[in-house]
């Protein structure tokens, strides 16, 4: 048990270290390079900020759904044994 919780506050604290770094990681294609390089330097920043954005979305739905189904799998083990 302490280790599940040891495990979910350092999983936690990556994530917010990650999210709190979205700005400096470059997610552009080389259209989107393009299409940036002709808008300017901020609004470059907030089309990158818009793709990290749309990336993450789907990585979150999908934790959560595993995690959801991770709780349901051990209390159905718990509850056999």
């Amino acid at each position: 048990m302490f280790f599940m919780k040891r495990w979910s506050r350092i999983l936690l604290l990556v994530i917010l270290i990650s999210a709190a770094t979205v700005t400096a990681v470059n997610a552009q294609c080389s259209i989107c390079t393009k299409t940036a390089a002709q808008l300017g330097e901020k609004s470059a920043r907030s089309l990158n900020s818009g793709i990290i954005y749309l990336m993450l979305t789907p990585f979150a739905i999908v934790g959560f759904i595993g995690y959801k189904w991770w709780k349901n799998e051990k209390e159905n083990n718990s509850q056999v044994e």
